[in-house]
């Protein structure tokens, strides 16, 4: 345990970060295998709407820091690529 006052700070503040981290990352998986079941299903009627969901969800985690932008936008075109096949 830190004795310095700011350390002490850090160690609660990144306790609380990893906490929120990890409840943002469990809700986007959700996110995504919703969208892949979907697909797996050709629902074609619940599909868009998850669709529109796991990518909200995507940009709002890349914002936040939580995952790379980068991951963010290789999910959602993969994600989008999946769902524009069965759409087709």
């Amino acid at each position: 345990m830190p004795n310095i006052k700011s350390a002490i700070k850090r160690v609660k503040t990144s306790e609380i970060r990893r906490l929120r981290n990890i409840a943002v990352k469990t809700d986007l998986k959700i996110a995504i295998k919703k969208v892949e079941h979907a697909v797996a299903q050709q629902d074609k009627e619940n599909v868009k709407t998850y669709l529109q969901i796991a990518t909200k969800k995507l940009d709002k985690a890349a914002s936040k820091g939580v995952i790379h932008k980068n991951k963010a936008a290789r999910k959602k075109s993969r994600l989008m690529s999946k769902v524009n096949k069965l759409l087709a």
